[in-house]
Order: C-alpha cells, then structure tokens, then sequence
C-alpha cells in the first residue's frame, strides 16, 4: 500500500487550496449561513469549471474518472473552507449511487450533466424512528401497475431544497432485513407528491431538509439497480461517503489547530505568549497528534475502499468513527485555548466546532461506527 501524493495529486491539492482560499474566505461562509439556498450559482459553475463535479464520473460520461484519493484530496481543502453548498450531496451521494447502481440509460442520462454541473441531487435515507443507523429504512414502496406509489417522510436530506432529483431507499418488501427488500429510486425533486421543508440546524453552512412523499408515483424505470436488492450497492456508496466525510473532518480539525496555534503565539498574558505556558503547550501537541492520526487512517481508508474489498467496511467505519471525534476534539480545544473570544461569532473557531458536530452524526455517529468496526473485526 503506497499513499503518498505523486504529482498530480499534489497538485489537484494546489489547486483546490489556491481557490478556497480565494473564492470561499470565512466572509462567504458566514453568508451563506443566512442564504436560504446556502450557495452561489457563480461558486457553483466556478467549481464546475475545476472539473470537481467530474472527478469520479468516468470519462465515457463526460467525466475526469479519478480515484476517491483523489476526492479526497480535493474534500479535505473543502474541509478546511468549511465549503457550503450541495457538492458532498451531489457527488459523493448522488453520483456515487448512480454510478454504482444505475442503468447505462440512467447513466447517460444524468452524470454528463452532472460532470458539468447543470445537475444537483441528493440522497434521502433516514427516517424518523431511525436514529444513528443510516441502514434502517422502513419507508414502504409499494407496487401498483406499472410502477411503485410510496408516502412517509425522510429526515435530514442533505440539500434537498436546491437538488433536482433525489435517490430515495424504499422498501418494495416490507421486513426487519435492512440487506433484502430495499431498492434505490429516482425521484425528480419537484414531481407531484414530493414536499420539501428546509430545517434548521446548528451547521448552517450545510443546509437540511425534511423531504414528505404523499401518493408519489415512480415508475419501474425509475428503480436503480435490481428491485429489492438496493442494500448491497447502497453499503458500497455510504462506504465511500463515510470516507469523503472523513477527509472534510482532517481538513476542518487541521485549521483549526493552525488558528488555535497562531493565537497562541500572539495572545500575551503575564508578560509572555500563552503558548509559553505548559497546558496550552500540550493541548496544540494533543491536537497536532490527533490531526496527524486522522490524516494517516483517511488516505488508509481512501485506499482500501478502492483496492481491498474485504477492509473496506472495515477502513471506512474506523475513519470516520476517529476523524469525526478528533475534528470535535481539536476544535473544541482550540476553543478553550481562545477563550471567550472563541464562541464569538466574529471569530471562526465556532464555525469550524458546528461542522464537527454536524459532521459527527451525519451518515451514522461515531458509537454506530464503532460498533461496525467491532462487527468487522468478529467481536
């Protein structure tokens, strides 16, 4: 297993660091946390013109046909921009569900449009009684004539208020096996029995959604993949997400120890820099260990998932379990060494803790991901 960046990818990392720097500055963050949409359509075709939207899609579809490494790369300098917008939502839940169950019909359809940003999609998994389990799914698809009519409410749709469509898990057989009767659906976001309620949450950089079906009628061609055996493809995608997610908490967790590390050394008190004092010493070395820790098992996972089917579930679950409490940890502790100061909302340390805790939760928290890692290992 060889993880080091070769040329290329150091710079795609370039790159991706140049342009956050410069088109998603902490001032932009903050805006869109009071814009109802949480992005710009100019940000939007910017990074479209990068060629991210494409960066996994394979080129016979218009796409670059990157590795997830290389998402990744690109994911943890997003990560260190606390990037809003529906980017996460759209490739690596969307497009990564269509690519892994799509038909060639729904392929061509969709990811050209995607790769160049025309489309923005979703995936709508949890539901009210679900709790950390993002595999519990009990939300009835059921057959009628041509196609299937379903009705229930998914919870904490990631970006559904701006997508086009949404991939929605259903069970077309009722049962208590979350690995048989699921099947994937496309669900165009403004069809007839579709209602969409924007929630808020602590993260609004990253906006949320309620998403209710009422007598939503999906034809048998809208299905992804096999009908009732959608669990098997959908693992595989919240694999890969799990491991984009964990890229976004090493880049967040590593901003926040360089601004908790500059204060440090430019906060006087007692006639000397607060970083000459010993708890504040060994709170940046508690941080910088944990950063350095996460970054190593990321780019492990980032492999794995590609290249080791049998520690993929394994790499991506231990990813993210650890990366999503560091990133808490460090931004955390880098409060405490800011001080007051450090929940102001002038100051950015806050924005940086709302993205952990968010991040923390999303697609599974950490104890359900370290009961995964317990399950792998046979414990």
């Amino acid at each position: 297993m060889d993880i080091s960046f070769n040329e290329d990818q150091i710079e795609i990392r370039n790159q991706a660091h140049r342009f956050m720097e410069n088109e998603c500055p902490p001032t932009f963050v903050r805006a869109m946390y009071e814009d109802e949409r949480g992005f710009t359509d100019d940000l939007w075709t910017k990074m479209a013109e990068m060629g991210w939207m494409g960066m996994r899609i394979p080129e016979e579809y218009d796409g670059i046909g990157l590795k997830l490494i290389d998402v990744c790369i690109v994911l943890e300098e997003m990560g260190r921009a606390i990037l809003p917008g529906p980017y996460f939502s759209t490739v690596l839940l969307a497009a990564e569900t269509l690519l892994e169950a799509g038909s060639e019909a729904q392929k061509k359809a969709y990811l050209p449009r995607i790769a160049v940003g025309e489309l923005r999609g979703t995936l709508a998994l949890l539901e009210p009684d679900s709790g950390p389990d993002p595999g519990y799914i009990k939300m009835e698809a059921r057959a009628d004539g041509d196609g299937f009519v379903f009705s229930g409410t998914k919870l904490f749709v990631p970006d559904a208020h701006v997508s086009d469509f949404m991939v929605v898990a259903a069970r077309t057989h009722p049962g208590d096996d979350r690995e048989q009767g699921l099947t994937l659906f496309l669900v165009e976001t403004k069809a007839k029995g579709v209602a969409v309620q924007p929630c808020r949450t602590m993260d609004g950089s990253r906006k949320q959604s309620e998403v209710r079906f009422d007598g939503l009628r999906v034809a048998k061609a809208d299905a992804l993949g096999e009908v009732g055996r959608g669990w098997t493809p959908l693992s595989r995608v919240l694999e890969r997400a799990a491991v984009g997610l964990a890229a976004e908490n090493v880049g967040g967790a590593q901003k926040a120890l360089e601004i908790a590390v500059e204060y440090a050394k430019v906060r006087h008190q007692f006639g000397q820099p607060i970083g000459g004092f010993q708890a504040i010493k060994h709170r940046c070395a508690e941080m910088l260990v944990v950063v350095e820790g996460s970054r190593s098992l990321l780019y492990w996972a980032a492999w794995a998932v590609e290249e080791d089917p049998k520690q993929a579930a394994l790499a991506a679950s231990a990813a993210k379990a650890y990366t999503a409490d560091a990133y808490r940890t460090v931004a955390t502790l880098g409060t405490q060494i800011l001080g007051g100061i450090g929940i102001t909302w002038e100051h950015d340390m806050h924005l940086y803790l709302k993205r952990a805790k968010a991040n923390q939760v999303a697609l599974g928290d950490t104890a359900y991901h370290q009961e995964e890692v317990a399950r792998q290992l046979g414990a």
